[in-house]
């Protein structure tokens, strides 16, 4: 059974790098260029991890992630959220649970710790694997 992922983001460029590095990880991936179009997709398929910009048009991430975590069905999904560059003044509230991709940073790299972080505790969790 392979993992599902959705990649919502509005540049094509990233959403084609992220879709492409879970793809080599494995997983089933849709992508979404809003959080409005996201919401749609979600209504049809529950996918086991989001990946989600912060700043985009028609639906901003937190407004999407905020829509996430109000609906029982998809408050537990795992969400990675991409933002612009890593500064002090990048403010995402702690209480969701969330790992942190900074676009000027190696995206694979911080992609490849927070999805293995990310299924590592799931595994725990549910004490799969013991």
């Amino acid at each position: 059974m392979s993992l599902a992922a959705l990649v919502v983001d509005d540049s094509m460029l990233i959403r084609h790098t992220v879709c492409r590095f879970l793809e080599e990880r494995g997983f089933a991936v849709d992508s979404a260029s809003n959080g409005q179009e996201a919401l749609q997709m979600l209504e049809q398929k529950l996918p086991d991890l989001i990946v989600t910009d912060m700043q985009m048009p028609e639906m901003s991430g937190g407004e999407f992630i905020t829509a996430l975590k109000s609906r029982p069905q998809t408050a537990a999904i795992p969400i990675i959220i991409l933002t612009g560059r890593k500064s002090s003044r990048t403010k995402i509230d702690e209480s969701l649970n969330s790992s942190i991709i900074y676009k000027d940073i190696n995206i694979n790299e911080q992609l490849g710790s927070a999805v293995d972080a990310i299924f590592r505790d799931r595994t725990r969790a549910t004490g799969a694997g013991s």
